[in-house]
């Protein structure tokens, strides 16, 4: 499980980092998201990947913390979930601004050859 969850991060870091050195303003935009996902993935790892395990402690009981899941990491990628949507939602209308005033969706603003 650990593997599968290695290289699916360094899949989406890589697709993310090729995506990011393209001219066009939408995949540069796209490789931001493929590269927010890689670290959410990450952080979710960080917290013990384990199948069938309660997030928290049953009250009146003594637990040993093996057992359980660590809340925090999910909590962290819950937020940053939310923040990358809306980050990305920004990057978006910026984009559509910026490409309704200079007609072109380059980078660096102009059509060139490559």
């Amino acid at each position: 499980m650990e593997a599968i969850i290695a290289i699916a991060i360094g899949i989406l870091t890589g697709s993310g980092v090729w995506l990011l050195l393209r001219p066009r303003t939408f995949q540069v935009i796209m490789g931001l998201s493929l590269l927010s996902y890689a670290v959410n993935l990450f952080i979710f790892s960080t917290g013990g990947l384990r199948t069938g395990a309660a997030p928290i402690l049953e009250p009146g009981t003594a637990g040993n913390l093996a057992d359980y899941a660590d809340p925090l990491p999910q909590a962290l990628v819950l937020t940053a979930i939310v923040i990358g949507f809306a980050t990305t939602a920004l990057f978006l209308v910026v984009l559509l601004a910026s490409r309704g005033l200079t007609g072109t969706d380059h980078v660096d603003g102009r059509e060139g050859k490559s």
